[in-house]
């Protein structure tokens, strides 16, 4: 579907004039990205993890939190900690066992739900099985928020229950024993972004806090701040993996733990980068640093495969790995899980627009497809391609032990969760973002919950023009596109939510050569040249239905066209060599002026 191009303003003469060390296009990025006080680009371009990372008793529930899980410790209670399927709920489970093992827990234990089996969150038969495993205390990470019931079931039979999440908060909350969430209505933490990982790693940090003021060294001899740095690589990949915010702490966060990654000690992120092909015999990057790019699209992937197409179990066992032959074993079967997965998403994708054309779907403002043997670790994926292919809030459903569950992606204009919010008659359980959601339906409210959200997406979309949109932060010279400009880019790194790569355009630039790339011509790489005759080359991923073979151009794209491009600058290394690299994003026939 077409992009409709929104250029971003040039930032107001007194904000130029009133930083005059920046270049403009650096000035011009931060106007856009709204950092327009000092305080706020200082701490955006030069991130200080010992000025900009806030204390975690900050959190009005922290200190009860901690003196709960001392208690425990001391009279050798067994704590379960109970995490997601996905890559954050994962990364935060093992950052705060890890932590508790550290400081001398001798009894702790994990659960990671199943999918289909517990869903998200925790469940009552969860709950009751805990407490015949000896559980006394449960910690739950990226979860919990909306399990009032649940945590009441904990309460009741003994269990005292401390909430760590960031989800959207419930009409409901749960009456547990301690709530670290950032955004609870009377929260006073300054960072209301965190990932579900970000705040298990302040209840982490929390912990090590108090350990040190009575204790030099951790149990295994290694000192507290060596530990909680070195663990920034898990938060790192559950800030990028589940997409929030990357502004304030969370984008220190994500700095540092990047630079974590690139000389990570985890064994199992070694051998799974190292099977992914990024990582060479030695554990260093094989094409230049690792970045938010490879969080997003290579280790967050794979690290939610084995929730998607197995169980979670794997990926823990992975980040928890000791031994190489493990983790080596466990690298290569997500790799495999991610394969897979790819395949499957593919395969049901095709169904599911059959069935959306099939069923007369195209003009309604919301799109549903079910299936009762879809797999439910996918349908989420499946609905993110739905909803991008058509541009409008799509629900892919399947069966799960007899109830259907589903999966939503919406667009920008409309809230599903508040959506689903205002309708909770229809479900057994529901959460998720504005964005996302995930759901049970209640038996025989399908046809019903179709209608009314069919109903909402209608009466909050009238009148919009619903188009996908991309924002272009300049327009510019192809000349203009040098290793100076790349690197002032770097300052903006990592990208992610609220803070996405950079995007520039080019317009009336003539095609030199345009050749289909990898297998089945997926891809394209186009030569094209600006106002003057320096001939440049694009790569424009997943376009390659523009030619399938260069001696059959279709008619739509051939040399000596008029094009404007959309794009990021990269950069490709390969065996030593660096070239500027600029990835499409959009392109459209010139119109001549």
């Amino acid at each position: 579907m077409s992009k409709t191009w929104q250029i971003s303003p040039e930032p107001p003469i007194d904000f130029l004039s009133s930083h005059p060390e920046l270049p403009p296009i650096v000035a011009r990025l931060l106007w856009n990205r709204n950092f327009k006080t000092q305080e706020e680009i200082d701490e955006f371009l030069n991130p200080d993890y010992s000025v900009d990372i806030h204390d975690p008793y900050l959190f009005k529930n922290m200190t009860k939190a901690v003196n709960i899980i001392f208690q425990a410790i001391e009279k050798k209670q067994k704590i379960t900690v109970h995490g997601d399927y996905d890559a954050d709920g994962v990364c935060a489970a093992v950052i705060l066992v890890s932590c508790l093992k550290k400081i001398g827990a001798e009894n702790v234990n994990v659960f990671l739900p199943h999918r289909e089996i517990d869903g998200y969150g925790l469940n009552a038969n969860t709950v009751e099985f805990l407490k015949k495993e000896g559980t006394e205390l449960i910690i739950t990470c990226d979860c919990g928020i909306s399990n009032a019931d649940e945590v009441a079931i904990a309460k009741k039979s003994g269990m005292k229950v401390i909430i760590t999440d960031h989800h959207t908060v419930p009409s409901i909350i749960p009456e547990a024993d301690a709530i670290i969430h950032p955004k609870l209505p009377d929260e006073k933490y300054p960072d209301k972004g965190l990932a579900g990982g970000g705040v298990a790693f302040k209840l982490a940090q929390g912990i090590l806090k108090k350990h040190k003021e009575k204790n030099d060294k951790l149990t295994d001899g290694q000192n507290h701040e060596s530990f909680e740095k070195w663990s920034l690589d898990l938060v790192a990949i559950s800030t990028v993996g589940d997409m929030v915010p990357l502004r304030g702490e969370s984008r220190t966060l994500t700095r540092y733990g990047l630079t974590v990654l690139n000389k990570t000690k985890n064994l199992g992120l070694q051998k799974l980068l190292a099977t992914s092909g990024l990582a060479d015999e030695n554990n260093r990057p094989k094409r230049g640093a690792y970045d938010s790019f490879t969080i997003g699209f290579q280790i967050a992937p794979r690290l939610n495969a084995a929730g998607r197409m197995d169980h979670a179990n794997s990926a823990y066992a992975l980040l928890s790995a000791e031994k190489i032959a493990d983790a080596e074993k466990l690298a290569m079967q997500l790799n495999q899980n991610n394969s897979e997965r790819q395949q499957l998403t593919e395969l049901i994708v095709n169904q599911a627009k059959k069935q959306i054309e099939k069923t007369g779907q195209k003009d309604n403002p919301a799109l549903f497809a079910f299936e009762e043997n879809w797999p439910a670790g996918v349908i989420g994926l499946v609905a993110g391609k739905i909803k991008d292919e058509y541009y409008k809030p799509s629900i892919i459903m399947t069966l799960n032990d007899g109830e259907i569950v589903g999966s939503g992606r919406s667009i920008y204009e409309f809230s599903l969760i508040a959506a689903l919010q205002s309708m909770p008659e229809y479900f057994e359980k529901f959460g998720g973002h504005p964005q996302a959601c995930g759901f049970t339906l209640k038996k025989d409210k399908l046809e019903e919950f179709k209608q009314a959200l069919i109903k909402k997406a209608t009466e909050e979309t009238t009148g919009l023009k619903l188009e996908p949109k991309l924002t272009v932060d300049a327009l510019i010279n192809l000349e203009d596109v040098d290793w100076k400009l790349y690197d002032l880019l770097q300052k903006f790194e990592p990208f992610g939510q609220t803070n996405e790569e950079p995007t520039y355009a080019a317009k009336g630039l003539t095609v030199v050569n345009i050749n289909p790339m990898g297998q089945d011509g997926k891809h394209l790489r186009i030569m094209v040249k600006h106002n003057s005759n320096v001939v440049k080359k694009f790569i424009g991923f997943w376009l390659g239905d523009a030619v399938k073979h260069p001696d059959n151009w279709k008619g739509i794209l051939k040399p000596g066209d008029k094009i404007d491009l959309a794009f990021s600058i990269g950069v490709n290394e390969w065996n030593g060599n660096r070239e500027l690299e600029m990835k499409i994003k959009d392109i459209k026939k010139s119109v001549p002026a």
